[in-house]
Parts: structure tokens; sequence; C-alpha cells
């Protein structure tokens, strides 16, 4: 595939609104989970809040717009001078070439769940003020980001559980290679609702304790919420040697269960070698491998078996960022890609919080602590419910053979 440029990329979650707090958390193994005191929730659990959302104000043309979701998504694209850039952009190329494409698993349903407490006691209506396809429908928050900046370009949400905001890279790629767009939008919003935490919880998925990635002990997800943008653009002429391009996309499915991954990995084994393949890469190239990682026993190590199959030596270091960030579901792909941007521009390896002691029965070489390596290649899982999978290969522009 030609690679793009990610010319302006953002990130706000629990360890940070904006890059440089990304970065600083990152580097520094803050712990910014804590113990779930969401709401009405009354379970034991740890999650990854976002503080600031309730302080977001909606234009008043945008009220319609307003929920919890859609209040993350402007807090993060008015970051790192991310909807500046955007602007530039669309005065650039055209308002209606540029293109939204957005990653989210549930979208504003935190706001249908404070409109049915409100419903009208006698006939069950719910509060008039409640507008479902601006807030709940799963196209608000790409139908949000689109009006937020006056593009008239195609807008989609991808909705594919825990591989959302990776898919939007590959919708976004299409477009462009179809030359329907000249640069997009892509990232992921995902949000705190009493729908989530209740819904892993029934399943037994969460974790009484901040989560351990391929620890021994690991006994389930922590739950957080997030905003990440890119702006994906064409690789021009000349570019700075730390600029970031996306180099290769893997996708799959594995078709197996309803919830649970194949057992050997199948579907991530094949993601992550299409993502080889399409980067014009050898599994030695990669430096680092951001894991999925949930922390569940079956997605770990599944996982680790479709990574052993593909790598093999137990010699690329990798680690899962979700004992930072929680598990943001739908915004995964993208918080993870923007993580890989600041891991190779920074020249660092992220280290897996909250992991003490190594499943040894996964077999990788899984970083415990972060530390700095000069990084040319880097590699980013997500695997979704249903075995909805996709890997993402993003390199520095200083390397000649793709710049």
């Amino acid at each position: 595939m030609k690679p793009l440029l990610l010319s302006h990329f953002t990130a706000t979650s629990c360890i940070g609104q904006g890059l440089q707090q990304t970065l600083n958390a990152l580097q520094q193994s803050q712990k910014n989970l804590k113990i779930c005191d969401f709401e009405t929730v009354d379970l034991n659990t740890y999650i990854g809040e976002v503080n600031s959302v309730n302080e977001v104000e909606m234009t008043a043309d945008m009220t319609d717009y307003n929920c919890r979701n859609n209040r993350l998504a402007k807090l993060g694209l008015k970051q790192d001078g991310f909807d500046d850039a955007v602007k530039f952009a669309a005065e650039k190329y055209g308002y209606s070439r540029i293109g939204v494409f957005i990653g989210t698993s549930t979208s504003g349903i935190f706001e249908t769940e404070l409109a049915f407490r409100y419903r009208d006691p006698a006939t069950g209506a719910l509060p008039a003020n409640f507008v479902y396809s601006k807030t709940q429908n799963t196209y608000s928050v790409a139908d949000f980001t689109r009006q937020y900046f006056k593009l008239t370009g195609p807008a989609v949400v991808v909705s594919s559980a825990c591989s959302s905001s990776a898919k939007v890279f590959s919708v976004a790629r299409r477009m462009i290679e179809a030359g329907l767009i000249d640069a997009a939008v892509v990232g992921g919003v995902d949000s705190l609702c009493l729908t989530t935490l209740y819904g892993f919880n029934s399943l037994g998925l969460l974790s009484t304790q901040a989560c351990r990635p391929y620890d021994i002990a690991r006994d389930g997800i922590s739950i957080g919420e997030a905003a990440a943008f890119a702006l994906l653009e064409k690789v021009p002429s000349r570019i700075q040697s730390d600029g970031v391009l996306l180099l290769g996309i893997g996708e799959s499915s594995d078709a197996y269960h309803m919830s649970s991954p194949h057992p050997e990995g199948l579907g991530a084994r094949m993601a992550m070698q299409q993502a080889l393949q399409s980067a014009g890469l050898v599994p030695s190239d990669i430096g680092y491998i951001n894991l999925h990682g949930t922390a569940t026993l079956s997605n770990d190590a599944a996982e680790a078996k479709a990574v052993n199959a593909v790598f093999g030596n137990n010699m690329t270091p990798c680690s899962s960022s979700k004992g930072a960030t929680g598990h943001t579901l739908g915004a995964a792909g993208a918080v993870e890609a923007v993580i890989c941007g600041l891991a190779l521009q920074n020249g660092f390896i992220v280290g897996g919080l909250n992991t003490s002691e190594i499943d040894p029965l996964l077999n990788l070489n899984y970083q415990l602590e972060s530390h700095s390596q000069s990084l040319s290649y880097v590699m980013s899982n997500s695997f979704g419910f249903g075995g909805t999978n996709c890997s993402l290969v993003f390199g520095l522009a200083q390397n000649e053979r793709h710049a």
C-alpha cells in the first residue's frame, strides 16, 4: 500500500489531555486507573476516567449533540492544535475533500440511560429534550465531528467493538486511494456508561484491581474512556524526518465465537501477517509491538500464540498500554496508534503497567518498564468481540525506503 502521513494526531484519556501529558505519563509510568466511582455504578472494579468531560460546553448550534461521548470528542479535538490543523486542511483541499471516519462501541448510550430515569410515569415517554439521532445513534460522533469542522465529505462510523478505531485507518486509506478524498480525520471516541460496566461485569470480565495484562494472575479488564484523532494525508514530497507514516494494515475475522477469540489466535495472526506484507516489511523489522493485551485469560493467551506464530523468536519487545489507559473499547485502536506515534518520535518503549509477574506460558518479550529505545517500525494490534481483528504498522519518515 502507499504510505499515508499522520500529519497531526492527539489523544485524551485518563493519563492525560494531549500529547505532552500522555507522553509524560507513559515515560514516567504513571498509574491513573482508580476505584470505580462513576455515576451510580456499584461494582468492585477500576476505571480510567477523564475528569473534565462534564465541563465541556456545546455551542448553541450544537446543543442537540450534547452527550458524554460528544463532549469527550470535543475535548479531544481541541488538544494539540488539532482542530486548527483540520481547518487548515479544509481550506487547502476543500471542505468536501476531507472524510471523517470514527470508531466507537456504545456512542452516547449514557445519555439514553439518563433519559430512561426521567420517563413519563404515565406514558413511559422519554424526555422531550432527548435527541436519539444526535446522541446514542452510533453515527452521532462522526456527525458531530463533521459538523464541528463544517466538513461535507464522506463520514462513516465503524463499530466493530475493540477494533473499531483501528479499522477506520483502513476505511480512510481506501477512500484516499480511490480518489474520493484528499485527507481524512480518523479516530476513536468511547465514554464511560453503565451499559459497558455492568455488561462486562455480567460476562465476568472486570478485574477487581487495576488490570494486569499478560500477568500470571491477570483476571480481567479495567474499562476506560478516551478520544484520539489523527489527520491522514498523502505523503508530501518534502517531509520532516520524525513524521509518522501509516505503512501497513491487516484485517481479518475469526468467525469463531461471539465474544471469545480463536484459541490459537488464527485471525490475529492473519491480521499481523497482512499488515507486514502491505508495509513491505518482515517480522524482524518491527522494533516494538503494542499488544491488544486486555488482561483477560483467553485474550492474552490467544494473542500471545498469534505473536509467536508470526514473530517466532520471542525477541520482539512488546507490551500493552491498557495498564495505563484502561481498555477504552472502541477508542483503543486510535489511542494506541497515537501511543505508537509517540514511541517512534520520542524513541521509547512503553512499559506494561501493573504487571508484576509475566505469565511464562505466553512466551513473549514483554516489557515491564518504559525505557529509551530507537525505533523505526512499530505494530499496533486491536482485536474485538466476534473476532474482528486489525493490525497497523507505523514508521518514521526518515527511513528512506518509505520517505
